[in-house]
């Protein structure tokens, strides 16, 4: 993404070489790329199925919620605090995860991740007694648990949930670390969106795997067997994951290839020094007010769909999938809009902020999805609310290295992802609190409608003409 828009506006418009030129150009690099080999690409297919499972186990919880609650008797208080552990976990992993992977390495760094989310996962299907060992445990040191107001298998899924999410927040560290590792820069954006598809999939392929284990088996199992897919991943990484210097399989001519770039320094720039900067709130807001509506869609939306429009275990996967599926065309419809603009000969910004407008606008019909009987017609609005998240967040995420030297750009995301996370937690609270009262989504997809919107109009305040952060490297 960083490298196709500095290669995108780095050329003249208009100037260059013939159309014949640039053919015959492409088809030699082309060439030259094949003949070098693709290891790296087996490493960019392993972070793809890392996120596919990132996904799957973050989001079981939300396909099995209307059968939990009918079990536990949970209210929508109950779920939200569940949720909100998972948010706080998440928040709290991305402020050391990043340094964690630069001490330790990827390969001991992404596996440490994986193993703790597993385990996490896994532990879900034994909230229960966990949560009995905790009351317990807190009896036990003097402590009145009953003032806590929470049931023994609340308190065992929170727990559970905040070790998934202390364990998830390695995921996107790790794997942007990997693909700096394994991939030239110009490569690099084309290897992030391949891997980062990979929680599209996750998200698609729970509402077809979960109901139909816990169908055939019970939910417990659910939580078990998406649980132990992890350490399956972590098997093949163990076995095929080296640094490139490192890798018994790696040709010279493709170690050469990835090692390509001019050498920089290392310069690693503290979050002290990005913090007075508007763009870094710019980024940052952004991130708070809009994340928070992808939570919404992964944690609520079988909820939804049982609730308006009576499906349930059985019957709600299909739908959540086609809304998954559509999101998958906003991932990379998204992106492209902001690059076809710029290939027009658009500045940056104005081509940015056009392309996150539209999407922008795109949620707005989501309100209608809240009140319609019709229920292709709310997976159709839903679909397409979800795809132009995807498509906003592929523009937010490049307007990071539009604005920062790439020393700070991985800084800055870290910021901005901790800043959604907390959105995040803000939307578990609040959508309990509406769902409690209300039982309506009308207000919680009315929120949805209008986020964007005001997020752009912060994000232009901040930074009108997107213009580069003056960082000073030689005071770090």
């Amino acid at each position: 993404m960083t490298e196709t828009t500095k290669n995108e506006v780095s050329a003249p418009i208009g100037q260059g070489s013939s159309a014949l030129e640039s053919a015959v150009t492409a088809a030699v690099d082309d060439r030259i790329v094949t003949r070098v080999g693709n290891q790296r690409w087996i490493i960019c297919t392993l972070l793809f199925f890392a996120a596919t499972v990132n996904y799957i186990d973050r989001q079981v919880i939300g396909i099995l919620k209307p059968t939990l609650e009918a079990e536990f008797g949970w209210t929508e208080i109950d779920y939200g605090w569940i949720v909100f552990a998972f948010q706080t976990a998440y928040a709290i992993g991305l402020l050391f995860v990043g340094n964690l992977m630069d001490r330790i390495g990827t390969k001991k760094g992404f596996s440490l991740s994986i193993i703790v989310w597993s385990i996490g996962a896994m532990m879900h299907a034994w909230a229960v007694p966990l949560g009995v060992a905790v009351i317990g445990l807190l009896v036990a040191v003097g402590f009145d648990s009953s003032t806590l107001g929470l049931s023994a298998s609340v308190i065992g899924f929170i727990v559970a949930r905040f070790i998934l999410g202390i364990g998830e927040a390695g995921n996107f560290p790790a794997s942007i670390k990997t693909v700096a590792e394994w991939f030239p820069k110009k490569e690099r954006a084309f290897a992030t969106g391949i891997f980062n598809s990979g929680t599209n999939i996750g998200a698609l392929a729970t509402p077809l795997l979960v109901p139909w284990i816990a169908a055939t088996w019970g939910w417990y199992e659910a939580f078990i067997i998406t649980g132990v897919i992890g350490f399956i991943w972590l098997v093949f990484w163990l076995i095929f994951y080296q640094k490139p210097e490192q890798h018994p399989r790696l040709s010279k001519a493709e170690l050469e290839y990835i090692q390509s770039d001019p050498v920089e320094p290392a310069v690693k720039i503290p979050w002290s020094k990005l913090f007075p900067h508007r763009q870094t709130w710019a980024f940052a807001v952004g991130k708070f007010l809009t994340d928070p509506i992808w939570w919404v869609y992964l944690f609520w939306l079988p909820d939804f769909l049982n609730k308006k429009h009576g499906l349930d275990l059985k019957t709600f996967g299909i739908p959540i999938a086609i809304i998954y599926i559509i999101a998958d065309v906003g991932s990379i419809g998204g992106g492209w809009i902001s690059g076809f603009f710029i290939k027009r000969g658009w500045t940056i910004n104005k081509s940015r902020k056009t392309a996150m407008f539209i999407c922008a606008l795109a949620v707005v019909p989501i309100v209608f999805a809240s009140i319609t009987s019709n229920l292709w017609i709310a997976v159709l609005l839903i679909g397409i609310a979800a795809a132009a998240h995807q498509g906003w967040s592929a523009n937010i995420f490049t307007t990071a290295s539009d604005m920062f030297p790439k020393q700070a750009v991985g800084s800055v995301v870290g910021i901005g992802g901790m800043a959604g996370a907390v959105g995040g937690m803000f939307i578990s609270k609040l959508v309990a609190y509406i769902l409690d009262k209300t039982g309506s989504y009308v207000p919680i997809f009315a929120m949805a409608a209008s986020a964007y919107l005001i997020a752009l109009l912060v994000i232009h305040l901040l930074a009108p003409r997107l213009e580069p952060a003056q960082i000073d490297t030689a005071e770090v």
